[in-house]
């Protein structure tokens, strides 16, 4: 079997075959062999915790599971006369060890339902599979350990090396902060530990994270209308000048007293949901990132990810 994650195959191997991994009674099996070793519980729970927000992860004895879900409509409008919807997924299971297999079986549309009406649905689970992989791939430690191999192996140079790993994962979502942090060291005693020093919440600024229930304990107390696009924010809290300005938005939501305005959201967002904004006066910072174009979020939970004061909550649309 080849050991590069580009090549793809459809068949059980008897050296995988010993490993415990069967196809269950699934339509398609696809298996990417990675020669590289996962077995630190560090490195495997990091990735178990590091995708939680946009997959669903579950972990089994040396198997984690990446289940991604999606919707499919018949047409537009959910109010139309014969409108259908239903909900499918493809799970990729990680199997841990000396080598490392990624694996993503396919069910056949029967096993959702009614669903037969769905189209390209197989194209579909394929391209949602590798999505799967190709995030995990390129986001997690798996990503580190692969460039390892390939400058080892390959006499590649790093810069070689990140782009091979780019280009066989073409399908990857960027997810920041997937990657374990350093271990933490044992805890000091004695002088050592009274000679540390905290790091404190920059000066001004209210303590994160955001209250991720605010639409359950603060009310829609007025609307700001963004002038490059002329969407009306919502703002949640009582606002008293710029001094305190509650939370911005009903979906892409900021905390404006935690936010310090270090301007990675902005960065980070695909769709430019963000633009600076001006409120000289906040104890936090004078500009905040405006949700100008909060309509066009993708979900990608790349903001909320970046922050660094955990000021900003992602939801999806009720």
């Amino acid at each position: 079997m080849s050991l590069l994650l580009k090549d793809k195959v459809y068949t059980i191997q008897s050296a995988t075959s010993k490993r415990g991994i069967y196809p269950l009674h699934s339509y398609k099996l696809g298996l990417y062999r990675l020669p590289i070793k996962l077995e630190d519980k560090y490195e495997i729970d990091s990735i178990v915790n590091g995708f939680k927000k946009i997959f669903v992860m579950d972990q089994f004895a040396d198997r984690i599971y990446a289940t991604y879900r999606w919707k499919e409509a018949n047409m537009p409008d959910p109010d139309a006369r014969g409108y259908k919807e239903i909900e499918l997924e493809v799970q990729v299971e990680i199997v841990t060890g000396e080598v490392v297999d990624m694996i993503y079986q396919i069910y056949p549309i029967e096993k959702y339902g009614d669903g037969l009406w769905v189209k390209d649905y197989r194209k579909k689970a394929d391209a949602n599979a590798k999505m799967i992989i190709d995030t995990i791939l390129r986001n997690s430690i798996l990503a580190d350990k692969m460039i390892e191999y390939l400058v080892k192996t390959r006499q590649l140079t790093q810069e070689q090396a990140v782009k091979e790993l780019e280009e066989m994962t073409p399908l990857a979502q960027i997810v920041p902060n997937a990657k374990p942090k350093p271990k933490p060291a044992a805890p000091p005693t004695g002088q050592e530990a009274a000679q540390q020093v905290e790091v404190e919440t920059p000066s001004g600024a209210k303590a994160g994270p955001i209250d991720v229930e605010f639409k359950k304990t603060l009310k829609v107390t007025e609307t700001f209308t963004a002038p490059s696009s002329g969407y009306k924010i919502k703002i949640f809290g009582q606002r008293k000048g710029n001094e305190v300005l509650g939370i911005w938005g009903e979906y892409v939501s900021v905390d404006y007293d935690v936010c310090i305005a270090d301007g990675a959201c902005i960065d980070a967002c695909p769709v430019k949901v963000f633009e600076w904004a001006e409120f000289p006066g906040n104890t936090s910072s004078d500009k905040k990132p405006l949700m100008s174009r909060e309509p066009d979020c993708i979900f990608c939970l790349a903001c909320e990810n970046v922050c660094p004061v955990q000021a900003i909550k992602i939801s999806k649309k009720g």
